[in-house]
């Protein structure tokens, strides 16, 4: 079943790739190292083969959709 997220949706890393893609226009492989379980980006747009751009606090990536999940608010605030 794939995920669905909508643009500027608020995403965590629950399970890490074996690399990341940067989200630019040429893209580069990365160690997977660049970010963490637990950390959260914002949804930038939703890329060919159920791949997702999010900006990180250290850049933007594509993810696959199984390795992110919807963040909730702990508050329940926003």
């Amino acid at each position: 079943m794939e995920k669905e997220f909508t643009v500027g949706q608020k995403v965590r890393v629950v399970a890490m790739p074996p690399y990341v893609k940067t989200a630019e226009p040429m893209p580069v492989l990365r160690p997977a190292n660049v970010i963490a379980i637990g950390d959260e980006g914002i949804v930038l747009d939703r890329r060919p083969g159920n791949y997702w751009g999010i900006r990180f606090a250290k850049g933007a990536f594509l993810l696959d959709s199984q390795y992110i999940e919807a963040a909730e608010n702990g508050d329940g605030n926003g």
